[in-house]
Parts: structure tokens; C-alpha cells; sequence
């Protein structure tokens, strides 16, 4: 039997760079090797305000993008969320059995909090429990995501451990699969790209123009100061990103002249445009085949959910058994 593996995104929106050198470039590293299940985590889209009438379409979007970035349904299943109701069955069994506190310890929930204080909501508690569940309904043991949900990862950790010691022996402890763009940085200068911080991230589907005026908008300095190159800020993070999307003696020649004191930041923010387009350009011809196939998305959605629910239904019916529901 293959190792299992499960990833799922939110569908807050077209997916971004960070979301696919962080997550998606892991899922294609995977997928020849391991049994996926990759997910549109609707479900999960909803802790947080959005919009009814456009959430449909947000979730075929993301199909789309994983379609275009490589994700192959011969070697993987896609999922979303919100089709195989044995998610949120699980997640309410897990939540019998994990204390409130530690939830609302986590670093994520009290960003959440933060970020949203007037749309503070049980889902958004619940979270890290719904994503434990996501993913050992399908008893995965691999989790390509961001270095940021490392804490949700400890969660599953701990609640696979406690049903175990309480049930008997039932799921593996999930790990992070970790890439080398697991942490994209935002053309803000601070922080991460997030599709929620506007002007920190580009988008997939964005044309080079965009790109271009995306990376003119990143913070910079007078480019005059020489020395080593900085460990945050905006010249950091465009250094960051030129070390994921450009060839090494490219990277050297502008870590030298920064060294000396001679960086012209157009000319970086030029290559880089052109090299982070030449990778997105790939991806948006093979995105404009699927969306002319809309029956052919069907029928992968279709025949993947009938893959799931038949998986997670057998990993249920062990745990109600267990749990001396049956």
C-alpha cells in the first residue's frame, strides 16, 4: 500500500505564487509516489467573511488551478470538501475528545481574532479540528502545506494520539511535507504573501504587465548601502523571491552588486518579473484548456468524489465502531 497524502486550499480567492511554491509544488512532488487527495477546503472558506454567490465559482477555480499546475487525475484524487460529508462527522467525534484551551492557544486562531474581531465565530475555533479531521479521514501521512500550519499539523498529531490511546489503534501521525518555496515572502515587506493582505501576493493567473506592476510596488532602499544583504524587509523578501525564480549566477551577479553598493532595483524587479511569468505563462495555457472542457472538469470531479467518499465512509464506519456509536 502507497503512503497516503492530503493538501487542501481555501477558496478565498485565485491562487497565488505562495500558495503554489508552498503547497501545490509539493503535491506534484508527491503524486507520482503516493496516494493523494488534494481539496478545495470550502468548508474551511467559510470561517471567515465571504461571499455566497461568488463561492461556486471560487471552488472551480482552484480545481482549474490544480489542473494547470500539473495535478494529474490519474495519480491523485481531487476533492472538495464540503461533497463528502464524513468530514465534518469526524471533526465533531474528534472535538469530543480535545480540549478548548489548547485551541485557543494556537497562534492562528488569535491572528484570525485579530484579523476579523467582529466575525469571531465557533468555525473559527474549530478550525484546527476540521482540518485534523480533513486529513486523517483519509489516515494521510504526509501534508504538503506551508511552514506556517505547522502548529495545526502538532494538532492532528496530538488528536490522532489521544484517539488512539482511547480507541485503539486507528491513525498515523501526520508530518508537513516541506518544499523550498515553503515560505513565500510578501511584496510588502513584511510578513508572507496571503491573499488576504492586498498587494503582498501575485496571482497565478496574473499577465506580465500585472507582474511588473505588482514588483514596482515592492519596498526597496536607495540601493547605496553596500554590505551584507538584509535579513527582513522589502529588499530581503525581492531577494528571497529572485533565489526561488532565477538561475544561481543570476542570483550572485545582484547579491554582488547589492554588496557593492550598486544595485539597480529595476533591473532586478525586471528579470525577476520575466522569470516568475515564464513559469506563470505555462500554467495559464494549460488553465484556458480546462476551462474550454467544462464537462471533462465534471467528470474528474465526479469520479474523485467517488473515490473519496467510498475511503472515507471505511475509515468512518472503524471509528463509530471504536467509539461504540455502531
Amino acid at each position: 500500500m502507497k503512503k497516503r497524502v492530503y493538501s487542501g486550499i481555501r477558496a478565498t480567492g485565485r491562487l497565488h505564487l505562495g500558495n503554489y511554491m508552498g503547497a501545490v509544488k509539493g503535491m506534484l512532488a508527491l503524486q507520482d509516489t503516493y496516494d493523494c487527495v488534494f481539496s478545495v477546503v470550502d468548508s474551511h472558506t467559510i470561517t471567515v467573511p465571504y461571499d455566497p454567490k461568488t463561492l461556486r465559482q471560487s471552488v472551480r477555480d482552484i480545481i482549474l488551478d490544480y489542473l494547470a499546475a500539473g495535478l494529474d487525475p490519474e495519480k491523485c484524487k481531487l476533492e472538495i470538501q464540503s461533497q463528502i460529508p464524513q468530514h465534518t462527522e469526524l471533526a465533531y467525534y474528534l472535538a469530543t475528545i480535545y480540549p478548548v484551551s489548547r485551541l485557543e492557544d494556537l497562534p492562528t486562531y488569535k491572528d484570525k481574532k485579530a484579523q476579523y474581531p467582529k466575525y469571531v465565530n465557533m468555525g473559527l475555533l474549530y478550525y484546527p479540528i476540521l482540518m485534523a479531521a480533513d486529513v486523517l479521514l483519509y489516515k494521510a501521512e504526509l501534508v504538503p502545506v506551508g511552514i506556517d500550519q505547522e502548529p495545526h499539523i502538532e494538532v492532528m498529531r496530538e488528536i490522532a494520539r489521544k484517539f488512539n490511546s482511547m480507541f485503539s489503534e486507528t491513525f498515523p501521525e501526520p508530518r508537513r511535507f516541506s518544499t523550498p518555496g515553503e515560505y513565500v515572502p510578501s511584496l510588502a515587506g513584511n510578513g508572507k504573501m496571503s491573499k488576504s493582505v492586498e498587494g503582498s501576493y501575485i496571482n497565478l493567473t496574473d499577465d506580465l504587465e500585472t507582474v511588473k506592476k505588482r514588483l514596482a510596488a515592492a519596498p526597496t532602499d536607495d540601493g547605496k548601502t553596500g554590505g551584507s544583504l538584509p535579513k527582513q524587509g522589502g529588499v530581503a523578501n525581492l531577494f528571497k523571491l529572485l533565489n526561488l525564480f532565477v538561475l544561481p549566477e543570476v542570483y550572485t551577479k545582484f547579491e554582488q552588486d547589492y554588496q557593492h553598493g550598486k544595485i539597480r532595483y529595476s533591473e532586478l524587479k525586471e528579470v525577476l518579473s520575466h522569470s516568475i511569468y515564464s513559469e506563470l505563462k505555462v500554467l495559464q495555457d494549460k488553465r484556458k484548456e480546462f476551462e474550454e472542457k467544462p464537462k471533462l472538469v465534471d467528470a474528474i470531479l465526479e469520479e474523485s468524489r467517488e473515490q473519496c467518499s467510498k475511503i472515507a465512509e471505511e475509515t468512518m464506519r472503524e471509528v463509530r465502531q471504536k467509539m461504540g456509536l455502531l
